[in-house]
């Protein structure tokens, strides 16, 4: 059994599980949450990070470490793709979502609107939602900038960039935090990655006690 340790609104999560579709790997879902971190997830992984992905007796743990595993043994298709500078360039914005996006948008906004209040039952610090969305309209700059130079954020193929990306952004879209409206190329690039039938089980995703945008189930949003 192919086994995914993981949490609904855990964009490394949302990334592998992406990952693995496009790759037609067959595997199960298990939940865990971030905020009440069981003591099975920390023997499975000391870092108490997710995801865990779990095989034939096998644990690999941490976001960088499952990713490099599914791409280097499920090589098709392809998702670090060309030279070595293209290669590069698939990592870097890789890590530019999975740490400066993660630390300067997601730890801002879906922490104080998710994790304190199933964490502690506090109400969001209105201060560090408004700093988070500032820093998310920088990123949507970004994003809407990459998106107009290529067909992808990386190139003129779908990547990992795109997938780390689509994982982080479909989380603030079930908040419905992303004015797309603003950013024309941002959102026809996330149309295109949304559509992909990878993301159909990402668009079925519910939280207890908070329901999705309007449009985030809708491809012609």
């Amino acid at each position: 059994m192919v086994l995914l340790v993981h949490h609904t609104l855990s964009p490394q999560s949302r990334k592998a599980r992406i990952i693995l579709a496009e790759k037609k790997v067959l595997f199960v879902l298990r939940q865990e949450e971030p905020w009440n971190m069981s003591a099975d997830l920390k023997k499975l992984n000391p870092a108490g990070d997710l995801p865990v992905f779990i095989f034939d007796g096998n644990i690999i743990s941490g976001n960088y470490a499952v990713t490099e595993y599914l791409e280097e043994n499920y090589p098709e298709p392809k998702l670090l793709t060309g030279d070595f500078k293209h290669r590069a360039e698939i990592r870097r914005l890789c890590d530019w979502f999975d740490r400066k996006f993660y630390t300067e948008v997601y730890q801002y906004i879906i922490g104080e609107k998710v994790f304190k209040r199933f964490k502690s039952g506090l109400s969001p610090d209105s201060k560090i939602l408004k700093a988070g969305m500032n820093n998310l309209k920088f990123h949507m700059e970004y994003i809407d900038w990459l998106a107009e130079r290529n067909n992808y954020l990386a190139g003129s193929e779908i990547s990992l960039a795109d997938i780390t990306a689509a994982a982080h952004l479909s989380i603030l879209d079930y908040l419905g935090d992303i004015d797309w409206e603003r950013y024309k190329n941002a959102k026809l690039w996330y149309s295109t990655i949304k559509s992909r039938p990878s993301f159909k089980e990402i668009l079925k995703d519910t939280v207890k006690g908070i329901y999705p945008s309007q449009n985030y189930q809708n491809l012609d949003f």
